[in-house]
């Protein structure tokens, strides 16, 4: 009997707790059958309208009656009890089976989602954690391979130039050794950036980020002036137009992302035509935008702009010394803010911008 029962329940917890409610549940089946007897019996006995023959043989089919209803009670209640019980133990039993697929490294279906309890909500995270996982473990692939992708001729240029100096099969020029170190430096900003991302990865997951009252306006002309050297150099105007706002934000992370849109908008601006740098404040938003002229975006590349490594063509990661990581840094930076990131093309008018819930 007992292996029969175990058979049923895997788990010994489970069948011992069903034994359990059995014993409790037959116990007061019989304790009420007894004290309804005993009471059945004194009153019959207190009329005195039996003899002591009588008396007896009432006694006795009385308490047959209450043994026949007593075990028909016990049997069709534990049968009841095993129905529900086995039926309410089903998202379990599955869980339990997920939870050793997913200790070998395999990731199961979903379990089916039958109520709307506590079980039931129980069920619905174990499945989200699933597909969270899956997720995460897709998403890491996927940046391994970008990440090799992106390592893979840089690093063969430099070993295929260092090894060739070594054996003296080229002479060093100082053309060359400026071309290797722009590659060397251009290897410790993607590595730089990754570790960008990584941190905001992270902090995207936790509550606990810094965040100080900032008023956007300043923290825009802040951004712009880092870039005056390079607008005098490069002979580009720059037109900013920011509204005053207060508004509670991590300092750093925002200016990473000013800092990235306008040098995305110097790298690629082309034309004479000023870039534009506008701070407004919309209702429940304060938005941010940089544009000006530069090559044509196709609509369907405006969201995959912002994905990592991601680059409109190949030319552009050579001539400029772009890593595809600046945009999906912004990206990540506003996410963590509870804000949207987007781009809005015009012809060759290109403007990225941002919201930042107030």
């Amino acid at each position: 009997m007992r292996k029969w029962i175990q058979s049923l329940f895997p788990n010994g917890f489970l069948w011992r707790l069903s034994i359990l409610n059995i014993v409790v549940v037959a116990s007061a089946i019989i304790l009420s059958g007894l004290a309804v007897y005993n009471t059945a019996c004194f009153l019959v006995d207190a009329m005195g309208n039996l003899n002591e023959s009588q008396q007896r043989q009432f006694n006795a089919i009385l308490f047959n009656y209450l043994l026949i209803f007593s075990v028909i009670t016990i049997v069709g209640g534990s049968l009841l009890h095993f129905y529900l019980t086995r039926k309410l133990i089903k998202p379990v039993r599955s869980l339990i089976v997920s939870a050793k697929q997913l200790k070998k490294g395999e990731y199961p279906e979903f379990v089916e989602v039958t109520t709307r309890d506590e079980m039931g909500e129980l069920v619905s995270h174990f499945n989200g954690l699933i597909k969270q996982l899956k997720a995460n473990d897709e998403h890491r692939q996927k940046l391994i391979s970008d990440l090799s992708h992106e390592l893979r001729t840089p690093l063969t240029n430099l070993n295929g130039y260092l090894q060739s100096l070594e054996r003296g099969d080229i002479e060093g020029s100082q053309e060359l050794y400026t071309a290797l170190h722009q590659e060397s430096k251009r290897l410790t900003s993607m590595m730089e950036q990754l570790d960008q991302l990584k941190e905001w990865d992270y902090a995207a997951s936790r509550n606990y980020v810094q965040y100080i009252e900032t008023d956007m306006a300043g923290l825009i002309k802040q951004c712009t002036a880092m870039f005056s050297w390079r607008q005098e150099q490069e002979n580009i105007p720059i037109s900013v137009e920011a509204d005053a706002c207060s508004i509670s934000v991590h300092v750093d992370g925002i200016q990473q992302v000013i800092s990235n849109l306008l040098e995305n908008a110097l790298n690629y601006h082309s034309g004479k035509e000023p870039i534009n740098i506008r701070g407004e404040w919309r209702g429940s938003v304060y938005y941010v935008s940089v544009g000006g002229l530069s090559e044509f975006i196709p609509d369907e590349e405006a969201n995959n702009i912002f994905k990592r490594f991601y680059r409109l063509d190949d030319s552009r990661n050579r001539t400029t010394g772009g890593t595809g990581l600046g945009l999906a840094i912004a990206s990540e930076i506003v996410g963590s803010h509870g804000g949207r990131i987007g781009l809005t093309s015009d012809g060759s008018y290109n403007t990225f911008w941002f919201e930042l819930p107030l």
